[in-house]
């Protein structure tokens, strides 16, 4: 596990952004914090943030309301946060497996940003550091690399309109 969370990113101005926040309920103590800290960063570095948040039962059933989200409502990015604590049989690494591939799926699907913090931790002592704990929370995490990428791709975007609408006579 990295113990370095991305820096502070350059304060998005101008156009005004999307973010869809997709969350479990489950085991909320922790999923609450990931959420809180992922819109206090949003909110702090995005001059006119639009940020949705949909709360579904559990982590599993992140994904399918992801994709709903990206069909209907295409944010610029999805950030999907839950918290899956492991227990004695193997359903939690089966949840997460199924997690972490679909919501790959979508974001190359849709050609859009999909930031994956559905944390799969050992126990309640390692959901906290990663949840609730300052040095190393995940939701601050999440919403620094959403607004990082949100930038890139847009660049991207610019750079290839660009492109098309000037191609180079070579």
């Amino acid at each position: 596990m990295s113990a370095i969370i991305p820096p502070k990113p350059r304060t998005l101005t101008g156009s005004k952004i999307r973010i869809a926040i997709v969350a479990a309920k489950f085991n909320a103590e922790f999923t609450d914090a990931l959420v809180e800290n992922a819109v206090q960063q949003i909110q702090l570095y995005s001059t006119s943030p639009r940020v949705d948040l949909i709360r579904v039962p559990g982590a599993f059933e992140i994904p399918i309301i992801a994709k709903t989200l990206l069909e209907e409502e295409k944010p610029d990015c999805i950030i999907a946060l839950g918290c899956i604590i492991r227990g004695g049989t193997g359903h939690a690494d089966l949840v997460a497996k199924s997690v972490t591939n679909g919501l790959q799926q979508l974001a190359l699907e849709f050609s859009t940003p999909v930031i994956h913090e559905v944390l799969l931790v050992e126990d309640e002592k390692q959901a906290y550091a990663r949840c609730i704990g300052t040095k190393l929370n995940r939701g601050r995490e999440a919403a620094r690399s959403a607004l990082d990428i949100i930038e890139v791709v847009t660049e991207v975007r610019r750079a290839n309109q660009s492109m098309r609408l000037h191609p180079s006579n070579g």
